[in-house]
């Protein structure tokens, strides 16, 4: 037996690799469907938007890109899910060149195959802005003169749904999709908090202890974050028969659960390894 659990502590790497490609990629596949529990800030960004009132128009603003796409893009398509549910009308602006294709492939995927909404009446998407938070406090003062045309080339004038959107003053909500500058606190400083819109955000992880602060201030109302907050958030869509099935983040944590399970154990059976070769030399 301590012969067998020494030469546990010499397994080739390359096995080891392969296990652990394994199971993460079993449960992409096969969802374990295991348990979600939401947080209070993933419930409370749940609720602000729950509580929007039916037609009411929502910004929407996609500031990240590729890199971060497994994080955020995933609460991207929640959130869209539920504003189209509700029947809100959705507004995209991008603050991130990258954010622009972000947008276009959420659209894709939720307002067209899913609810086959109608463009410019249900949704548009005013595309790309250079400026970072010069943009954000362009269009607190007007729309027009910032947004001349919008990601089709389509005049701002004659997109239906931008009839009577002189500027942010006539937006209910706000959400930041935000992977870094311009984002989150930039929505905040220049557009929601001088002119009193309700604000709610979906960031990466590592941004959560920077913006935690503008929700306990009362200016953001929760935050969506990282991939378990995306998670959480497909869970309360799917607890609030919003929709039927967990989405992408919910698969990629069963993955990253099992593979941090699996790391835990090769720790375990490598210590045990090697305090069984200790007490052996000791013994010689």
């Amino acid at each position: 037996m301590s012969k067998f659990l020494e030469n546990l502590g010499s397994i080739d790497r390359r096995y080891i690799f392969l296990i652990i490609a394994i199971v993460v990629f079993l449960p992409l596949i096969f969802p374990l469907g295991l348990p979600v529990e939401p947080t209070n800030l993933t419930i409370d960004a749940f609720n602000a938007v729950d509580n929007i009132p039916k037609n009411e128009k929502v910004l929407v603003s996609f500031d990240y890109g590729p890199s971060t796409k497994p994080e955020i893009h995933p609460m991207a398509i929640a959130v869209l899910r539920h504003l189209f549910t509700k029947g809100n009308r959705v507004i995209i602006t991008c603050l991130w060149p990258d954010g622009l294709f972000m947008a276009r492939q959420a659209l894709q995927q939720v307002a067209i195959e899913e609810f086959d909404l109608t463009y410019g009446v249900d949704y548009c998407n005013l595309g790309y802005r250079p400026g970072n938070e010069a943009v954000i406090k362009g269009i607190t003062r007007s729309f027009p003169a910032n947004f001349t045309v919008d990601s089709r080339a389509i005049k701002i004038k004659e997109i239906p749904l931008m009839d009577g959107v002189q500027s942010l003053k006539n937006i209910g909500f706000i959400f930041s999709l935000s992977a870094g500058y311009p984002g989150s606190k930039e929505w905040v400083q220049y557009a929601s908090d001088p002119l009193k819109i309700k604000t709610s955000t979906g960031v990466t992880s590592i941004q959560v202890n920077e913006i935690l602060p503008f929700v306990k201030s009362g200016q953001l109302q929760g935050i969506v974050a990282g991939m378990p907050g995306a998670a959480e958030y497909e869970q309360l869509l799917v607890n609030n028969d919003i929709h039927p099935v967990i989405g992408k983040a919910g698969k990629s944590m069963d993955a990253q659960s099992i593979a941090h399970l699996v790391i835990v154990l090769f720790i375990v059976i490598g210590n045990i390894s090697y305090f069984v070769k200790r007490k052996k030399e000791k013994k010689y």
